[in-house]
C-alpha cells in the first residue's frame, strides 16, 4: 500500500512542511532546479525515499538508487560511471547511507564535489556520527520528522479509499488511538496495520476499532520486521531493560537485534548514552565501561563484538541508577532558554588583557586550591540566578555521598 500511494507530487506529499511546505528551504531549492547533495535524516517512514524521487521527477533527472546494504565501491563506481555518460546531472539516492563504510563513503567524494551527480542520502542515524566529515561537508543535511496526527489522518482517509476500491469492503473507522499510537509517525506501520485489519476481517464490513488492531498487530508482528521496522520497538524494549536493571531482558534484547543484523556500533553508542543518562554518578565506571565498549566493537568487528555487548549491557542493566545528570542539564538549558545571556560574576570572567583587568574581570577570584580542602566559598552564578539547585543527587550510596560532601562545603546554600 504505501508504494500504491505514493505521491506524484510535492504537493500531495504528506508532512516535512518546514522543508518542501509554500515558501519553505527545499521546496524553493527544488522549484529553482538548483538543489544540493543532501543526506535525509529522519524515522523510518517519514518520506525520505519518496521525497528523493520527488526531487528527481520534479527536476526530470536521471534517477539511481542503491542500498547501502546490499551494495559496494563497485555499484558505486558504475552509478557514477552513468551519471558522467548523462552529463553531470543525475540523481543517486542511497538508502541507509549510514551502512556504508568509509572507503564506500570515500568512492562517493570525487563524484559529488564535482557535481558529476547529486547525492540524496536517506539515513535513521545522526550523520555527524555515520557520514565522514569530508562527505558531510559537502551535503546539506535535513530532518525530517514524525508524522503529525493531522498528516495520520489524511494517510488514513487515502489508505481506506485504497482498501475499499481493491477489496470492495466497506471500511469504518470507528477507533483510531491504538493504530496511531502503534505507528508512531510512521507511515508504512499506519498502512500495514490497516491492511492487515482490512485483511484479517471477514464479510463486507470492516469495522476498525483498537481492539482489533491490537489483535491483529499482535498477531503479525513478524510482518512488521521485513524492512527492519521493529528496529526502534526492539531498542526501546533493550534501552528499557537496562534502565530498569534486568540484565536477562537486556541480554535477550540484545541476542534480538544481533540475530536481526543490527549494527554493532549502534547498540554500543545507546550503551554509551544510558551510562550517562540513567546511571551516571551512581557509578560513574558505567560510562567507562561503555565508551570502551564502543572503541571495542569498531576495533573488533562481529562476531566477537556480540561478547563485549553482553558484558557491558549486563553490567549496566545490574549496576545502580540515577538520571540525576541528565535532570541537571535538562533544568540548566530550561534555566537559560528563560533568562537568557546573563552576566557572568567578574570575579570568574576570564582576563587574559590588562585592559580587561582593569575593567574588573578576574577581580576577587579566589584560588580554589589555595585554601583548605581545596574549596573557599565564593559565588560562581549571575547573580539572578545565584543559589539555583540544578543538580540534585540520586539516593543510591554513592550519590549520598556527593550530596554529603556537597553539603558540608555549601552549608544551606543550594539546600543539598
Amino acid at each position: 500500500m504505501a508504494e500504491k500511494l505514493r505521491p506524484s507530487s510535492l504537493d500531495e506529499y504528506l508532512g516535512q512542511g518546514h522543508l518542501v511546505g509554500p515558501g519553505a528551504i527545499l521546496r524553493k531549492s527544488i522549484e529553482s532546479g538548483q538543489v544540493p547533495s543532501m543526506i535525509l535524516w529522519g524515522p523510518p517512514g517519514v518520506g525520505k525515499t519518496t521525497l528523493a524521487v520527488l526531487i528527481s521527477h520534479q527536476l526530470m533527472r536521471p534517477f539511481y538508487t542503491l542500498s547501502a546494504v546490499s551494495s559496494g565501491v563497485k555499484d558505486v563506481r558504475a552509478v557514477i560511471q552513468k551519471a558522467r555518460e548523462s552529463g553531470g546531472n543525475a540523481i543517486l539516492f542511497i538508502d541507509e547511507i549510514h551502512r556504508f563504510s568509509k572507503s564506500q563513503q570515500d568512492s562517493l567524494l570525487g563524484a559529488v564535489e564535482k557535481g558529476i551527480l547529486t547525492l540524496i542520502g536517506a539515513t535513521t542515524e545522526n550523520p555527524s556520527f555515520e557520514v565522514i566529515s569530508p562527505l558531510l561537508s559537502r551535503c546539506q543535511v535535513y530532518i525530517l520528522k514524525e508524522l503529525d496526527a493531522e498528516d495520520l489522518e489524511k494517510l488514513l482517509q487515502r489508505g481506506k479509499e485504497l482498501l475499499e476500491q481493491e477489496t470492495g469492503k466497506q471500511v469504518d473507522v470507528q477507533q483510531k488511538e491504538a493504530l496511531f499510537r502503534l505507528s508512531g509517525g510512521d507511515a508504512r506501520k499506519l498502512l500495514n496495520a490497516i491492511e492487515l485489519a482490512v485483511n484479517a476481517t471477514e464479510g463486507k464490513r470492516v469495522v476498525l476499532t483498537n481492539e482489533l488492531l491490537l489483535s491483529v498487530i499482535q498477531q503479525n508482528l513478524a510482518l512488521y520486521d521485513k524492512a527492519g521496522e521493529m528496529h526502534y520497538d526492539v531498542i526501546s524494549a533493550f534501552i528499557k531493560s537496562v534502565r530498569g536493571s534486568d540484565p536477562n531482558a537486556a541480554v535477550y534484547y540484545l541476542a534480538r537485534m544481533i540475530e536481526g543484523g543490527e549494527d554493532p556500533k549502534f547498540i554500543a553508542r545507546r550503551l554509551v548514552i544510558l551510562a550517562s543518562e540513567d546511571i551516571g554518578n551512581a557509578n560513574p565506571n558505567a560510562l567507562l565501561l561503555a565508551s570502551s565498549c564502543f572503541d571495542a566493537v569498531n576495533m573488533i568487528g562481529m562476531p566477537e563484538s556480540r561478547i563485549i555487548l553482553s558484558q557491558t549491557a549486563t553490567y549496566l542493566a545490574s549496576s545502580p541508577k540515577s538520571n540525576a545528570a541528565y535532570m541537571a542539564i535538562n533544568k540548566a538549558q530550561d534555566l537559560v532558554r528563560k533568562t537568557g545571556d546573563l552576566p557572568v560574576p567578574l570575579a570568574v570572567r576570564n582576563a587574559p588583557t590588562s585592559l580587561m583587568k582593569g575593567f574588573g574581570y578576574g577581580k576577587d577570584y579566589k584560588y580554589s586550591h589555595d585554601y583548605p580542602q581545596h574549596f573557599v566559598h565564593q559565588e560562581f552564578m549571575p547573580d539572578k540566578v545565584a543559589g539555583t539547585k540544578l543538580y540534585d543527587p540520586a539516593g543510591n550510596d554513592r550519590e549520598k555521598e556527593i550530596r554529603a560532601r556537597l553539603k558540608a562545603l555549601w552549608k544551606d546554600k543550594y539546600g543539598y
